[in-house]
């Protein structure tokens, strides 16, 4: 690396990038990553939004299980 270069420093995760793990995918499935992607900004948006927060809560709630089963539906095995 040439003295030039600036190496990246890791950022902190945003709270919906947290929630959801957006950086837990060992199937390395590019869907996967698009859904925990989608589900991360969701999350941030609402926690931006302020208001209540019980209903703030509840709103990211539904969007981690419904990014959930997203990922299980794009995960898990057909049936034969």
């Amino acid at each position: 690396m040439s003295e030039n270069e600036v190496m990246d420093e890791p950022r902190e995760m945003t709270e919906g990038e947290y929630r959801v793990g957006v950086d837990f995918n060992p199937s390395k499935d590019p869907r996967v990553d698009a859904i925990k992607r989608a589900a991360a900004d969701q999350i941030d948006f609402i926690m931006a939004c302020g208001g209540d927060l019980r209903i703030s809560a509840l709103a990211c709630t539904h969007i981690e299980t419904g990014a959930m089963y997203a990922v299980k539906l794009v995960t898990q095995p057909q049936r034969v």
